[in-house]
């Protein structure tokens, strides 16, 4: 029976149609309706929406996992990349569905972040469940300095100009240095209840965690989401935009004239106040 889930083994067909769709890829893709991006994404989106689910007594926001008809009230820290990519994909809506999707990128958000505020080192276990009455409890406690919260976090700064963002990621930063800093650099927790460490350092900590938390405390301008598009590891690539025969445009005036159509994004709202 196929398994639907937003963790890290399925995380790249929703992210990667956004980011080919905000990329103008190749001439040939668009000009076939059933693989435009935007149009896969969009019946992507109506799937997760499916998946969303939210607890007692305190509301928290969550995706569940489904295998084949069954549902399990599950969600992976993994699947925390889901809020910034969802507030991302909200760009392209109306403004009716746009703030539909970008209030559930928020609540996606605070469950992640409570993630990490619901354990006594303050660093979140590797997955999570979800009981009637009880809302959440750490399942895999293990932490190996996963990025996908604080780069959902960076987005939603980026995206919104809210400092909340800014604080939650300060405080899993604190977390980090608390409990995972050594000597030589950073490790990960064999149980994020008990603080006991491991002895590795995973290198997506440097390629990912700790640049979106250096991304989130940066001016909007410090590789701007209107000419640059992150990949799902994070390497920041320039967009260029095609005309119809398939030519560059040349320059920051061609570039404009395409970033411009990218509302919402252009001044990180007020995000370098």
């Amino acid at each position: 029976m196929p398994h639907h889930s937003t963790h890290s083994h399925n995380s790249q067909p929703y992210d990667v149609l956004l980011r080919l769709e905000s990329r103008e890829i190749e001439k040939f893709l668009f000009n076939r309706p059933f693989y435009r991006p935007q149009k896969m994404w969009e019946r992507s989106m109506k799937g997760l929406l499916s998946l969303v689910r939210r607890t007692k007594p305190s509301s928290f926001t969550y995706l569940c996992e489904k295998n084949g008809e069954s549902l399990t009230d599950k969600m992976d820290e993994l699947a925390c990349f889901a809020p910034g990519m969802i507030a991302l994909g909200s760009l392209g809506y109306g403004p009716g569905e746009s703030q539909k999707f970008l209030s559930l990128a928020e609540e996606l958000a605070w469950t992640c972040y409570n993630f990490y505020q619901s354990t006594p080192t303050k660093l979140a276990g590797e997955n999570y469940f979800f009981h009637s009455g009880h809302d959440m409890s750490v399942g895999t406690s293990w932490n190996i300095l996963r990025p996908e919260t604080v780069e959902s976090l960076f987005y939603l700064w980026r995206l919104t100009g809210n400092k909340t963002y800014q604080e939650w990621g300060w405080n899993i930063f604190q977390a980090f240095e608390k409990n995972s800093r050594v000597e030589s650099g950073y490790v990960g927790l064999k149980d994020v209840n008990t603080g006991v460490k491991d002895n590795m350092m995973q290198s997506f900590f440097l390629a990912e965690t700790l640049k979106y938390l250096y991304l989130l405390f940066s001016p909007s301008s410090v590789i701007s989401l209107d000419e640059w598009v992150f990949n799902t590891e994070a390497h920041p690539i320039r967009i260029v935009t095609r005309l119809d025969n398939g030519e560059n445009l040349g320059g920051l005036d061609g570039q404009q004239k395409h970033f411009n159509r990218l509302r919402g994004r252009k001044e990180g709202r007020q995000a370098d106040n």
